[in-house]
């Protein structure tokens, strides 16, 4: 299809997101797509390792193409979206769990779904643009595509920071926090490209890679893990108002502007994960939020604030995050019974 072109190139699998007008943003036919590939590849003797790359230089991927889901949402047709996110979770599993190594070359914005893809195999690569960032509650949304995962295995409390606030990081936060592996030049990556496919040799990543330049998560590890290491939203907006620091004035303003109760949904999820350490449980988790996302939570207010109207003034249910209770949250997260993500 157009907008995706999965292939074996010599010795490796290959899947090139081809949207860059649209910094590469997922279409529920793409996911089909990625998964029917690693089906077919998996058991392939030919196929050595899978390699997932963008074209453009924006963006490996921004994100999930989300406007057929509002489109739907608003008239009330949920299972469009669910459906969506369903299909889209069992791959990110598949991807999980794929038996052969899986490389990623993410410039740009990655994002939402884009760590999705990006960001669960087993060598993650980043360079000078890149910028990952799990951004849903300022749509109304948890981080989701097993991200909340990601997040509870970063260090100390950096998962429900990075969560909570949306907050973007460049490649060396990104491999601090656990998103990638290594960091290669750009300028680089197309003669890695072009080894990986003759020789399927994985390994040429690490001889590829070098010293990334400095983050500043790091340096901020000790007062993140302080003001979020609460146990719920409450307690971290306490702590950040109790606090006498840059960084928590920020954080604080930036908890104002996100959907409430998706950053205290995010904060529980991210606990969650850290307990079970698993992407079935995770991705089974996130599905409980994003299915009643419309109905229940601000998605749709989000989404139109955010993307389609483009005021940036969403109307969320909840007029600050000291509002979101405990049994709210509960409820966003209740098992689904029948309707459960089964993957």
């Amino acid at each position: 299809m157009a907008d995706i072109h999965t292939r074996i190139d010599g010795q490796i699998g290959r899947i090139t997101l081809t949207r860059p007008k649209a910094l590469n943003a997922l279409s529920y036919e793409m996911c089909l797509e990625i998964e029917k590939a690693l089906d077919a590849w998996a058991t392939d003797d030919a196929v050595k390792m899978v390699l997932l790359d963008a074209e453009g230089e924006r963006a490996f991927c921004a994100g999930g193409d989300i406007a057929a889901m509002y489109e739907a949402g608003t008239k009330g047709e949920y299972e469009i979206a669910r459906t969506f996110w369903r299909d889209e979770y069992r791959m990110n599993a598949k991807l999980f769990n794929f038996p052969k190594p899986v490389a990623s070359l993410m410039q740009g914005f990655t994002m939402g779904g884009g760590v999705g893809i990006g960001c669960h195999g087993s060598h993650r690569v980043v360079g000078e643009s890149s910028q990952i960032a799990m951004p849903e509650t300022g749509i109304g949304l948890i981080p989701d595509v097993g991200g909340t995962l990601i997040l509870a295995r970063a260090p100390g409390r950096i998962g429900e920071y990075l969560g909570a606030t949306g907050g973007r990081i460049g490649p060396a936060d990104a491999i601090h926090a656990g998103f990638a592996d290594y960091f290669v030049p750009e300028e680089k990556w197309a003669a890695l490209t072009a080894e990986l496919a003759q020789t399927g040799d994985w390994e040429a990543i690490d001889r590829a890679a070098e010293k990334s330049p400095d983050g500043v998560l790091a340096g901020q590890q000790d007062e993140i893990d302080t003001l979020f290491a609460g146990d719920g939203l409450t307690d971290v907006l306490n702590a950040l108002n109790g606090a006498d620091s840059d960084f928590a004035a920020k954080a604080l303003k930036t908890l104002t502007r996100v959907s409430p109760l998706s950053a205290g949904c995010t904060i529980e999820l991210v606990h969650r994960a850290r307990a079970t350490d698993e992407i079935k449980k995770a991705l089974e988790q996130e599905f409980r939020f994003t299915y009643r996302s419309m109905d229940m939570g601000d998605f749709l207010e989000g989404v139109r604030a955010q993307i389609i109207d483009k005021d940036r003034t969403p109307t969320w249910k909840h007029g600050s995050p000291a509002e979101v209770t405990s049994l709210e949250i509960t409820q966003m997260l209740l098992p689904l019974g029948d309707d459960a993500l089964k993957i």
